[in-house]
């Protein structure tokens, strides 16, 4: 006690925030562990100690969760969707965002107004009347076309799109600010339209925020359950529902291993993108360019 008394304001400071850190990092490695060691574990491992290291690593789980649960088929259901999503985002959320950041013209404090009050709407609360409309969509060409509007993976993923639109142009606009207006200029003198010029010169400047706005969106995407439940009520589901499925099984059988590999599954893509992005996640949320 007396040598945290004697202890400088900004060591205290220090300690205090590694404390807080290595708490928090403890929370969170720790229920991953157990869930990957539990991934592997066999049926009777589980009725014992649920803390003991498994004996041996039981990867019929994984079989199981892929074969018995379909877990492969929603995993590419939402591989296809995620990607459809990203791609579909990226494509009118950088044209507008650079757009409303960089110009001048009429109504644009209103539509800019509009994007910022899309930022405190909860998809999930409006996520009924969105499924309505499309049902009423549906009946009109399910006759000639099918269902377009309701179990189709592109009209999920433009929904998710939709809804990540606002904050992606809050986040993008931000750093388009940042940039200098001398490289417009210099584009400009050498011939370059308004569109190579996004194209060419301020998309590669803002690669580190595209980067944040990919990697967030994916994370959103990829574990979204509530509008894909009410979306895609028939077989073709995203891993996040398919995982009812598992639960269901494990119910049954009594053996929650696939369950556990199933939620493995959904996590590791996750893990693997952040391992690889998240030098490009730190200069999107921290770097910004010269100011003018």
């Amino acid at each position: 006690m007396t040598k945290l008394k004697n202890m400088p304001i900004d060591k205290l400071y220090k300690l205090f925030v590694y404390v807080a850190l290595i708490t928090l990092a403890i929370s969170i490695i720790i229920p991953l562990g157990w869930v990957f060691l539990a991934s592997v574990k066999a049926p009777a491992e589980f009725f014992m100690n649920p803390w003991k290291l498994p004996e041996s690593f039981h990867f019929q789980n994984y079989i199981d969760a892929f074969n018995q649960a379909k877990m492969g088929e929603y995993f590419m259901t939402s591989i296809i969707v995620t990607a459809l999503a990203i791609v579909i985002l990226l494509v009118t959320a950088i044209p507008a965002a650079y757009v409303l950041s960089r110009f001048d013209f009429k109504f644009k404090k209103p539509i800019n107004s509009l994007f910022m009050a899309g930022l405190f709407i909860n998809v999930n609360y409006i996520v009924v009347p969105i499924f309505l409309m499309l049902l009423e969509w549906n009946q009109g060409v399910k006759a000639v076309f099918g269902d377009v509007f309701i179990n189709n993976r592109f009209t999920l993923a433009l929904v998710y799109a939709a809804t990540a639109l606002p904050f992606t142009i809050y986040l993008l606009s931000g750093y388009f600010k940042t940039l200098p207006h001398a490289f417009e200029e210099a584009a400009s003198i050498d011939g370059a339209s308004h569109f190579q010029t996004m194209m060419k010169i301020m998309i590669p400047m803002a690669k580190p925020s595209i980067v944040t706005v990919i990697l967030f969106n994916f994370l959103s995407f990829w574990n979204e359950y509530i509008i894909a439940l009410t979306l895609m009520p028939g077989a073709t589901k995203t891993l996040p529902v398919g995982l009812i499925n598992l639960q269901q099984a494990a119910r049954g059988a009594a053996n929650p291993g696939p369950l556990y590999a199933g939620l493995v599954i959904v996590m590791l893509p996750t893990l693997i993108l952040y391992i690889f992005v998240q030098n490009k996640l730190t200069q999107g949320m921290t770097l910004g360019g010269l100011k003018d």
